[in-house]
């Protein structure tokens, strides 16, 4: 029994070497697989291909994907058992969005700029998460994204980095709560380190590069708000960066993560990302490979044997300093420690807890007020909500009937406990309202889409379920065109065109369920309400009712840009001018930095989000127009909402350095807050301006403020602001 962390050493100096490099390994859950009856365990899955001795079982330091408290008990047990020193094993496991309550999918989740329900959605996870075994969740991942190619967008939480930031530390304290030894938290694991959202053409697993200015103000900060939030793990990334693999990356581990940052929590590599040095071409064979990943840092080797086949003899041939592989194994033997496991090995584990906690009343309620502000309206011309009292409403599209809405990295969520569009609409739609529904609108014969077209004409209001298969968002799900599946995009355009053609009213609704931004400008043209749902989770069905009944008013905002063109990827908000920015719309465009079919901006900006009432800025005021070091400002206004419902706006503030000694975003988010507001009312709200808000980073990723002008503006996106003055910011 380990009773403190001074403990430690000396449990290490006891250990083996070969016992200490077992520690460093984790292993696939499913080679834990025991016969009913008393005996040996076979061998299975990755194991057998390497000849893994049945013995070294009872050594390795962690298990991926053991999901059910049963079968953790039993492995907990049995290695406990077998362990010379009974140092408790580890359970780690994917909870990206939910464990079996499942909510909006990262991307979704940001959108709602609510950081305390996204806060909330964690705790949810981690209490869900736990009492099955789980000790450790991979998440968050802060990788900031702003090409929508990407499969993994869905997982990002989008294109600005103070979203990133703020987003990466509500899920940090929602697994790890104040306390990471009480039994419903987790431990957190932020990922990808480094830049995996950049890779090149969107491209999963690509090449990365970037310069260390980029770097440093864009892509950085998410991870650090995420360690600095407490988050106990962190994980490599599949790419290189600047032409070193992000596994065997001393300058990202070492020198940046250790030192500049003073993480004190093991590094694990990704799943096979140890082996995979020898494909990028930076290792020769296993050996070196190994070699490499434990110089940069990497305590623990996911799946991949390197390290239980070659550690040993780096050791002994004094390449590797067994002092080395100490340090690393303390890493992981602390965090152990500090989740309680040597006090109690089965303390997460709760049989009747799974029964208590998944998919919980309490639980549910959280996951389907997410999904209803995750949601954002991108077109609405007066047709939601939809008015009371409708006799007849159809709902079409594969998404009409489906729970098949969680997206990828779904835990254990389940398609059968998820609530479809039909069955929302059924539970909130006054008796009375007929609602026909036709899942099937692919690929139909003229005699069932005239039938279709019979019902549109007689409903009050037609609702078109469609959007991206889940198994096209997620990792190795890289895409070349942002369109919705052809068939889908056919059936609509045609429907479209027929009650046009006979001069039917177009009371039409465009629900997308989808893992990452979509081309839609011919929707925005043809289709009269649009609401982009994302894969909205277990209780997505009623979160898309409450919206589109105004149960719900919606208030979600993008966190990434849509775009009018696949061909403007990367596309992002913040970007930098250049020396021929693009003139005024009434003058000839000729040889400026833009596109000939498509505007250089984006569809749906950065920041934009309808409601179902409007919102009024007033007495806008900033307080100062110059400050010195150490000063701060204050930007006053007054928010309405002038309209006939209650809503809540997201009010953004952004900054823009007119010149610096180097190139500045031409705008940058720097605050925003999420005000909730009766018809009519109205309230004095005010921004604190910062010297950290005018400050970026050099290449050396050292802080730099600079004496110089900044324009202040307040809005609802990106693109509506209202220009509040100048900041003459003096040293």
């Amino acid at each position: 029994m380990i009773n403190s962390k001074n403990e430690m050493k000396n449990l290490i100096s006891k250990m083996t070497l070969e016992e200490k490099i077992a520690q460093m390994y984790q292993l696939y859950g499913g080679v834990y697989d025991f016969p009913e009856e008393e005996g040996s365990i076979p061998v299975t899955g990755p194991a057998e291909e390497w000849e893994f001795e049945e013995q070294l079982l009872f050594k390795i330091g962690s298990v991926l994907n053991v999901n059910r408290a049963q079968k953790a008990r039993k492995i907990q047990k049995k290695y406990l058992e077998n362990n010379r020193h009974e140092i408790p094993l580890m359970f780690m496991y994917d909870i990206i969005h939910g464990y079996k309550t499942i909510f909006p999918i990262p991307l979704g989740s940001a959108c709602s700029w609510d950081m305390e329900l996204i806060e909330e959605s964690a705790r949810v996870a981690a209490r869900e998460g736990s009492v099955s075994g789980i000790n450790v969740t991979f998440s968050p991942m802060a990788d900031l994204v702003r090409d929508a190619r990407w499969g993994r967008v869905m997982e990002s939480p989008g294109e600005d980095p103070l979203i990133n930031e703020k987003m990466a530390a509500a899920l940090v304290k929602g697994y790890q709560g104040t306390d990471l030894k009480k039994d419903d938290t987790v431990a957190a694991c932020v990922k990808h380190f480094a830049a995996y959202g950049a890779v090149e053409a969107g491209r999963e697993y690509n090449t990365v590069d970037l310069s260390d200015y980029r770097l440093n103000n864009y892509y950085l900060s998410g991870y650090k708000a995420g360690i600095d939030a407490g988050a106990r793990m962190i994980m490599t990334a599949f790419n290189t960066l600047n032409g070193v693999p992000a596994t065997g990356n001393q300058y990202l581990i070492q020198d940046i993560l250790r030192e500049k940052w003073d993480f004190f929590g093991p590094v694990i590599s990704d799943y096979g990302s140890v082996s995979e040095l020898i494909a990028h071409g930076y290792a020769k064979n296993g050996k070196e490979a190994a070699q490499k990943a434990v110089q940069a840092g990497v305590d623990i080797e996911m799946v991949t044997p390197e390290y239980i086949k070659h550690l040993a003899d780096l050791v002994t041939e004094e390449v590797i300093a067994e002092k080395k592989i100490d340090t690393a194994v303390e890493r992981i033997l602390n965090l152990k420690y500090d989740l309680g496991l040597f006090s109690d090995p089965f303390r997460y584990i709760n049989e009747s807890g799974e029964e208590k906690y998944h998919l919980c009343s309490t639980h549910r309620k959280k996951a389907r007020q997410l999904a209803a502000e995750s949601m954002v309206l991108l077109e609405n011309d007066g047709v939601l909500p939809l008015k009371e009292n409708l006799e007849e409403v159809t709902l079409l599209g594969p998404f009409a009937d489906s729970g098949k809405m969680l997206g990828n990295w779904s835990g254990e969520g389940d398609a059968d406990d998820t609530v479809t569009a039909k069955e929302g609409l059924v539970n909130e739609l006054p008796d009375e309202t007929e609602l026909n529904v036709y899942s099937q609108i692919e690929n139909i014969s003229q005699g069932k889409f005239l039938d279709i077209i019979e019902t549109v004409k007689k409903s009050a209001a037609t609702i078109l379920a469609v959007g991206e298969p889940q198994s096209w968002s997620g990792e190795a799900r890289s895409r070349t065109r942002l369109t919705l599946p052809e068939p889908q995009e056919k059936f609509i355009k045609k429907l479209v065109n027929v009650l046009k053609e006979e001069e039917e009213e177009l009371n039409l609704v465009l629900v997308l369920f989808n893992g990452r931004p979509l081309e839609l400008e011919w929707y925005s043209e043809n289709i009269p309400a649009i609401l982009e749902a994302w894969y909205p989770g277990t209780e997505g069905g009623h979160a898309v009712a409450d919206i589109l009944l105004g149960q719900v008013n919606p208030s979600g905002k993008l966190t990434i840009s849509f775009p009018y063109s696949v061909g403007q990827m990367p596309l992002y908000y913040n970007r930098y001018s250049t020396g021929r920015p693009p003139m005024d719309q009434e003058v000839e465009k000729k040889n400026c930095s833009r596109y000939l079919d498509v505007p250089n901006h984006a569809l749906y900006p950065f920041g934009y989000g309808l409601s179902y009432t409007e919102f009024e800025y007033h007495n806008i005021n900033l307080e100062k127009n110059k400050i010195t070091a150490g000063e701060t400002n204050q930007l006053n206004f007054a928010l309405k909402n002038s309209g006939q419902y209650k809503g809540q706006e997201v009010v953004q503030l952004y900054i823009k350095d007119c010149y610096a000694n180097r190139v500045r975003p031409i705008l940058e988010l720097k605050g925003y807050q999420k005000i909730s507001l009766a018809p009519g009312e109205k309230k004095n709200i005010s921004f604190e301006i910062t010297e950290e808000m005018l400050i970026y980073f050099d290449e050396n990723g050292q802080n730099v403020i600079e004496p110089g002008a900044f324009e202040i503006y307040l809005g609802s996106s990106s693109k509506d602001l209202r220009e509040c003055g100048i900041l003459e910011y003096q040293i």
